[in-house]
Parts: structure tokens; sequence; C-alpha cells
């Protein structure tokens, strides 16, 4: 038995995405979204614009099969508010939600989505400097009811249940990939 055949699905997407994750995060932060509103409403654009894409992706019953409760984490409605707080409309899009189009590759979008709540703790400190909150410009970065790390563990403990054929696991990462490929787009659309 292979050490990779111990690890969890979830250990396994982390492990193959890594260096990816990495160079977006040092990207995202290189562009100081939280040196001034100005840049924080650049953030707020690429949030919503990653957030629209994957806004269908949670009423997908097939995917809410997978991933109970899935319908109740979507936070575009939340990142749309806080651009309204500072006093911005969304963008408007010319094209449809990047959606993936197999449940495979869905869960590796939702995977970085879901993840990204993670390290929205450190943001959410930073924008609390800002003068912004959960309340006021930055309740997409609020908590979970039940806290960051149990829901992470409980979408981790989906992901790692989800019955999908092992031809598939491929496109689980492909989807992860692509997910943070459309980020780095993103940014590079509003943040430099």
């Amino acid at each position: 038995m292979t050490t990779q055949t111990l690890l969890t699905r979830a250990e396994r997407l982390r492990a193959a995405t890594h260096s990816t994750h990495e160079r977006l995060d040092a990207a995202i932060m290189a562009a100081r979204p939280f040196a001034s509103v100005d840049n924080y409403l650049r953030f707020l654009r690429l949030q919503h614009g990653f957030h629209w894409d994957v806004a269908p992706l949670y009423g997908d019953p097939v995917l809410n099969a997978l991933i109970p409760g899935l319908d109740r984490l979507g936070r575009l409605g939340a990142v749309t508010r806080d651009l309204a707080d500072l006093g911005r409309a969304p963008p408007v899009y010319s094209s449809p939600p990047a959606a993936p189009r197999t449940a495979s590759a869905a869960l590796g979008w939702l995977d970085v989505v879901e993840g990204s709540n993670l390290g929205a703790a450190l943001l959410l400190k930073a924008a609390r400097k800002m003068g912004l909150s959960e309340g006021r410009g930055a309740s997409h970065m609020a908590e979970a009811t039940e806290g960051r790390a149990a829901h992470w563990r409980g979408f981790k403990e989906a992901l790692n249940g989800a019955a999908l054929p092992a031809a598939e696991e491929e496109q689980l990462v492909g989807g992860s990939n692509a997910a943070f490929a459309r980020v780095r787009a993103l940014a590079a659309q509003h943040l430099e």
C-alpha cells in the first residue's frame, strides 16, 4: 500500500494543488487588498466574480446529495451586500458562470471556495483594521455558525465520503486547478 492510498481524498486534493494554491495566495496578497478601501473594493470584485461562478453549484441537486446542506453555504449574496455597504454595485457579466460540467470537477471547485473560508479568518482581521466587519463590508468572510474549523471538517468529511467512481478522481483535481486558475484570472483582471 502506498502513502497516496493512505491519504483521504481531501488530503490528496490538497497535496495535488498545494503549490498552485500558494502561488495564488501570494499573488493576491502582493496586491495589498487591505492597504486601502480602493484596494479592498478591487478584492471584492474578484470575490464577486468567483462566487458568481460557483453560485449555481450550491443549488445543484446532485451536489447537494453529495454534500448535505450545500444549498445554505453560498456567499454570493454576502459579497453583493459587502459591495453595497461600500456604495458599489456588483459587476455585470457578459458570459455565463464558469461552472464545471461534471459533479467531480464541481467538487474540486467547491473545495477551493469552501477552503477559502478558513483563510478568511486572517483576512477578516485585516478588514477590521479598515473599519469593516461581518456586519458591514466584510460579511462574506463571516465565520460559519458552527465555527470555521468545524465547518471545514464537515465539508471535508462529506467530500471524502462522496461516492465518486475512481475514474473521476482526476476530474476532482482538475476542477480544483481550474478553480484556482479562474481566481488567478480574476486577480489579474481586478488586482493588477
